[in-house]
């Protein structure tokens, strides 16, 4: 989920420069978190799925940042938060991965699935447990995320903790498994 020092956008064919420098200023909105400015642009008809270069939507982009209000506006005007960019990823994995459990939580109450992965098979419970990310660990456990599952190289979630030292998660894990 890395991304361009200079806000870019995958120009369409027959897209003007006047329009690819508004869709750069949107982008930009959304990295700094500008709700404010972003709510009446969206109300206007800016595509709440709009995405860049890499495939990160609006949506991607402002969950991995943290930005909650954001967020929360491109969810109202319609984002999807199953839109996966070009590597799989999904916006709930983004907010997992650095630990955002009330982007985590808003995600989840507008639908994103606990247990979709990525092509790997890595779910969001796997990179939060992974990173000790406890609080969101124990969220998407107890919105049915399943601790059991495995990615493509058969690690589980426990697997992937422990395997990066993560000191907490393991046994919040371990609850969630069958004996």
């Amino acid at each position: 989920m890395q991304e361009a020092a200079k806000p870019t956008v995958a120009v369409p064919a027959g897209m003007d420069d006047e329009t690819l420098a508004f869709a750069q200023q949107v982008f930009q909105l959304v990295r700094l978190g500008d709700a404010v400015r972003l709510r009446p642009l969206l109300g206007k008809g800016v595509p709440p799925n709009l995405r860049n270069q890499r495939g990160d939507s609006l949506l991607m982009l402002a969950c991995y940042h943290g930005h909650l209000e954001t967020a929360r506006a491109l969810l109202e005007h319609g984002a999807d938060p199953e839109v996966a960019n070009d590597m799989g990823q999904k916006p709930l994995a983004g907010a997992a991965f650095k630990g955002f459990v009330d982007v985590v939580q808003l995600l989840l109450d507008h639908g994103a699935d606990p247990e979709s992965a990525s092509p790997d098979g890595k779910t969001a419970l796997m990179l939060a447990a992974m990173f000790n990310r406890v609080d969101v660990t124990t969220l998407l456990l107890n919105h049915g995320a399943d601790a059991a599952a495995r990615d493509l190289r058969g690690a589980s979630a426990l697997d992937a903790a422990l395997a990066l030292g993560a000191p907490d998660t393991p046994a919040l894990l371990a609850r969630y498994l069958p004996a």
